[in-house]
């Protein structure tokens, strides 16, 4: 599954296409993603002038002249930039023409993503509202993790993944995240000091930054906005690597199952 990485990689290769143009009109040619996109959505945005995009969470979030869209990419979506006489393949689920000349083109073959229209401010939306922290913002510290954390009984990467406490830390990151902390993903996050939290959150914040200026790390059908696999640069030091030496300690990596997730942690490493 795409994460807040390559969420970010996704946007800063579309907005050079997308920013500041008019949308001519959509052609929506699979309507049954995650939540069906709205049958008069090609009337809503005909003519409206892109004048943002930004991310909340996994969201791409596209800012109208009136209005605006929510675009996720569930499990497999991506864009791609293509010439208007390119042909559409058999996943390619809608396409967004704009006065610019290229044709920002959808394409999801698990069709988990969505494409939702909003009549007002997106980042009102209901999907957004009920969102936690941003990981790259300056609200997002150790302290609030730390107080949130308190009364709950869950696993610290089962609480780090929950988008209501912090956004994006998908399963991937969580598990760096936790290495380079030095935090094992079993220990209960009401049981960590706010010395660790502190720890914690920049670590966060350090492998999700690394990783946006690598282009992101990912699943195997995750593709940029160039059509280039996102699956490059790979510098893991947990996720993936059960059985193999810890890059610090030489120790085995172990995985087990946490909230049906596949995890990855060095025991020694992480206490």
């Amino acid at each position: 599954m795409p994460e807040l990485p390559e969420v970010a990689t996704t946007i800063s290769g579309i907005r050079p296409y997308l920013e500041g143009a008019v949308i001519v009109r959509a052609e929506i040619r699979e309507r049954r993603l995650r939540w069906p996109i709205a049958s008069d959505l090609e009337q809503r945005v005909a003519g409206r002038k892109v004048v943002g995009i930004n991310r909340r969470g996994k969201y791409i979030v596209v800012h109208l002249d009136r209005g605006g869209l929510l675009v996720h990419l569930g499990m497999s979506g991506s864009f791609r930039i293509v010439d208007p006489q390119t042909r559409p393949e058999k996943h390619d689920h809608f396409d967004l023409l704009t006065d610019a000349g290229p044709v920002i083109r959808y394409r999801d073959p698990r069709r988990f993503g969505c494409l939702i229209h909003c009549e007002g401010d997106p980042g009102s939306h209901e999907r957004l509202s009920r969102l936690g922290m941003e990981p790259l913002e300056d609200g997002f510290t150790g302290a609030r993790l730390y107080r949130l954390g308190r009364t709950r009984n869950v696993p610290i990467k089962t609480y780090i993944m929950d988008s209501s406490v912090v956004v994006g830390v998908g399963n991937i990151y969580a598990s760096e995240s936790l290495f380079v902390a030095g935090i094992s993903p079993v220990r209960r996050c009401s049981r960590i000091s706010i010395a660790r939290y502190d720890m914690l959150a920049l670590s966060i914040r350090r492998v999700l930054t690394d990783s946006i200026a690598k282009g992101g790390t990912t699943l195997q059908d995750f593709v940029r906005a160039d059509g280039r696999p996102g699956y490059f640069d790979q510098e893991l030091s947990v996720y993936g690597r059960a059985g193999e030496p810890c890059l610090a300690c030489s120790h085995p990596i172990k995985s087990r199952i946490i909230a049906q997730r596949a995890t990855y942690y060095c025991p020694q490493c992480q206490t």
